[in-house]
């Protein structure tokens, strides 16, 4: 025994161990954070099917006015209805895909990754993209450009 300390592992002594003055709260994981922002996201994704119908009611009612030859403030004010609809119904689908994914893929990697290899996960992830890209390419060509009315008088 050098300089007379003797440590709790070389005696044998649970001193170490003793845990009796501390509370569970001490070893509680950070899951009320995640569990409040996966409430949320069963929410939000819980209307999936609602929003997506509405976002098809305004790509049917987009279409009609293409059809009918409307004005173009018209294409552009259904343009944009159907951008705000394609936006919703994507957030709702971001929304439920994270759900599916589970609450540790929250803030672990490698259980998101896990958890978008299963069926349900690569379904979800696949809805995901393929509304985001929907969304770009409406965005990119779907809504009319009106000239400005300050633009258009030159």
């Amino acid at each position: 025994m050098r300089g007379g300390v003797r440590s709790a592992y070389a005696t044998g002594s649970d001193a170490l161990f003793d845990l009796e003055g501390l509370t569970m709260a001490f070893f509680r994981r950070r899951v009320s954070r995640e569990a409040d922002r996966y409430h949320a996201d069963q929410e939000t994704g819980g209307n999936f099917g609602a929003l997506l119908e509405q976002a098809r009611e305004a790509e049917q009612a987009l279409r009609t006015k293409r059809a009918a030859g409307a004005s173009a403030e018209e294409l552009r004010e259904a343009g944009l209805a159907l951008d705000q609809a394609l936006t919703e119904a994507l957030k709702a689908a971001e929304a439920k895909q994270r759900v599916t994914l589970g609450l540790k893929a929250y803030d672990d990697r490698i259980a998101r990754r896990k958890a978008r290899a299963t069926p349900e996960g690569a379904k979800w992830t696949a809805e995901v993209s393929r509304l985001r890209t929907l969304r770009e390419e409406h965005r990119l060509t779907g809504i009319a450009r009106v000239p400005r009315a300050g633009v258009a008088g030159r």
